[in-house]
């Protein structure tokens, strides 16, 4: 009788644990579920967001362009290449704005559509509902990073370069008064003024020629294109050449009407190629070279500074700054002067050593000044390729608070919500950065305060859904006066 009952209670244990097991899968099967309907609800809204916000950027960045094509010859795949390379960083700053815009859309019409709280009712928290946008925001992160760190120096620097190559092409046509145009083949041009297609007071001076110094002088001039050159036509002036072998050699010309051809082998688009990159144009491996290398400099300087002190004052030490570099200097000369013991000509030998050893340390600081900043320019840099990627994690958290506490899915709506959630963000971030390469803050905090914000507002958001409650409580001034009897 004990050993039935104690096979029936084993039984029971077993039939429990069975039933557990299955209601832990169906749970874990549910979250999975809903997992990938978020994620699906959130990747469409997504790409769409991104296309537009891309566009509207594009367009922008096209028409302000547009100058330097037109009149240029340039053929259509060269200008096609220069836009494409240019949609890089365009890409890199649509990215956030189309998460915290998809976050706004998905989770905005699935509490307009009742289905958050139809979660929220089957035993669901609001923190698990959001996980999905957390990871969303994660994934695009991680992808955003590889994007700034590898895809977006090299388009940056390739648009910089085409964008040089395609100024060159036809330097004529950017002639502006009282600016000297060096970039047209063999000369150097200035002019006075302008008259809508005459130039006015027009000044040439050849170069790159060691034989013969020639310089034109003309009350007016032209510019006219063809196929294969452009021709500057010059009216009303002088030619003066000078053999620069032989200076009594001078020759001066006067002319009605000059024209100088530049052919199109000078100004065909040729591809250059360099090693000089901006901060903008590295990757992060890159920067933390550069920034090694600027490092070293300065530990050299600071070697290189000991030592000269140590001949000039036989004290091995190295100043903290500028200023008490040259008090030290100052006291020195104060001794050597008041010194009897010294003969006049050693102490004229001991002031001349200071004197050398005190426009030193000005020059060693200068320096020490230009590489800091250097090192600066790409700590903040490398900072930036962090920052604004991890913001698509905050914008995913906040956008989806704000989305279920709007209850609008609308795209209108979730576009003028980011629209001024993002502006508020890249103020701080442009002002962050600008400080940050000035000096006046760290670029950690320069760069990561936005961030810091953006997250105080999504948890703020975040806890107010989680409660149910409106973040805000704005007065109701519609509310009809009741009215007595």
């Amino acid at each position: 009788m004990k050993l039935a009952n104690l096979d029936g209670f084993l039984f029971k244990i077993q039939l429990k644990t069975a039933v557990i097991i299955k209601s832990f899968s169906s749970v874990i099967s549910a979250m999975r579920l809903l997992n990938r309907y978020i994620q699906k609800e959130l990747f469409l809204p997504f790409c769409y967001s991104l296309l537009i916000i891309i566009f509207i950027l594009f367009t922008n960045f096209l028409l302000r362009a547009v100058d330097r094509f037109l009149g240029k010859g340039i053929d259509l795949p060269i200008i096609l290449e220069y836009l494409f390379f240019n949609l890089a960083w365009i890409v890199s700053l649509a990215v956030p704005m189309a998460v915290l815009i998809a976050a706004l859309m998905t989770f905005g019409r699935m509490s307009e559509d009742n289905e958050i709280n139809a979660m929220r009712a089957s035993g669901i928290s609001f923190l698990t509902i959001i996980r999905p946008a957390v990871l969303f925001g994660i994934t695009i992160c991680m992808i955003l990073i590889y994007f700034n760190n590898f895809i977006l120096p090299e388009m940056n620097f390739r648009a910089r370069l085409l964008s040089g190559d395609i100024y060159r092409k036809r330097p004529g046509l950017n002639i502006n008064p009282g600016h000297f145009i060096d970039d047209i083949p063999d000369y150097s041009m200035i002019i006075k003024g302008k008259r809508d297609d005459i130039m006015e007071d027009v000044r040439i001076f050849s170069k790159n020629n060691r034989e013969v110094q020639t310089s034109i002088h003309s009350n007016t001039g032209t510019l006219s294109t063809i196929e294969d050159a452009f021709i500057l036509t010059l009216f009303d002036g002088e030619i003066h050449e000078m053999d620069l072998k032989n200076y009594k050699n001078y020759r001066r010309i006067e002319f009605m009407k000059h024209v100088i051809t530049v052919p199109a082998d000078d100004l065909l688009l040729n591809r250059r190629d360099s090693s000089s990159r901006t901060d903008r144009e590295m990757t992060i491996p890159s920067m933390l070279e550069r920034k090694k290398y600027y490092g070293d400099r300065i530990s050299k300087i600071h070697q290189r500074l000991a030592r000269s002190f140590e001949r000039a004052m036989g004290d091995s030490i190295f100043p903290a700054s500028e200023a008490i570099g040259k008090s030290i200097v100052d006291n020195s000369k104060s001794l050597v002067e008041s010194d009897t013991t010294l003969t006049h000509h050693e102490k004229q030998k001991k002031l001349r050593r200071l004197n050398r050893l005190e426009s030193q340390v000005r020059n060693e600081f200068n320096l020490i000044k230009n590489y800091s900043r250097n090192i600066n320019k790409y700590s903040v840099e490398i900072h930036k390729k962090f920052s604004l990627p991890f913001a698509c994690i905050l914008f995913a958290i906040a956008g989806a608070s704000l989305g279920v506490l709007t209850k609008k899915g609308g795209f209108a709506i979730g576009t003028s919500l980011s629209l001024g959630f993002f502006i508020v963000y890249y103020i701080f971030l442009i002002g962050g950065e600008d400080m940050a390469d000035r000096n006046i803050v760290s670029p950690f905090i320069g760069l990561w305060t936005p961030n810091f914000l953006l997250l105080i507002v999504g948890l703020y958001l975040t806890l107010h859904t989680v409660r149910e409650r409106a973040p805000f409580q704005m007065p109701n001034l519609l509310r009809k006066k009741k009215t007595n009897g």
